[in-house]
C-alpha cells in the first residue's frame, strides 16, 4: 500500500499573504516558496482531528492551528517576547511528550509550539 511521507504544503487564506509570509520568516524561520521552500527537518508529525466544539484553538470560529517543533521552547519564548509577541504558557500544557507554547500570527492564527522530550 502507498501512503503519504509528510506534509507537502499547509495552504490557509489571509487578509495580506505578503505581509503574513513575510511574519512567519522574520519570526519562525518559515519562509514562503520564493525562491525555494523552507525545509524541515525529518521528525514526528501528529495528525489529529479535534472534536469540532473543541475549545483547545482557543477562538470557537478557527478551523486549524498549525503546531511547529522547535529545539529550544525557552529560547522561541524570549526571542518571541523581544518582539513583541505574546506568548501563552499553561502547565498543563507540558506533558509526557514535551512542552508547549501558543502565539498567535498577525491575522489571529493560533500558533502552536513543542519541544518534543527527546
Amino acid at each position: 500500500m502507498q501512503t503519504v511521507n509528510g506534509i507537502g504544503g499547509i495552504f490557509f487564506k489571509a487578509r495580506d499573504p505578503k505581509a503574513l509570509s513575510a511574519w512567519y520568516e522574520e519570526h519562525l524561520g518559515v519562509n514562503h516558496y520564493d525562491p525555494e521552500p523552507w525545509k524541515q527537518r525529518e521528525g514526528y508529525t501528529v495528525f489529529a482531528p479535534f472534536a469540532e466544539n473543541t475549545e483547545y484553538f482557543g477562538n470557537a470560529d478557527q478551523q486549524w492551528m498549525i503546531n511547529f517543533r522547535v529545539d529550544d521552547l525557552k529560547a522561541m519564548i524570549d526571542q518571541l517576547k523581544a518582539a513583541g509577541i505574546a506568548v501563552e504558557t499553561r502547565a498543563e500544557w507540558n506533558s509526557e511528550v514535551g512542552k508547549f507554547a501558543r502565539i498567535h500570527d498577525p491575522e489571529g492564527n493560533p500558533i502552536e509550539l513543542w519541544e518534543p522530550n527527546q
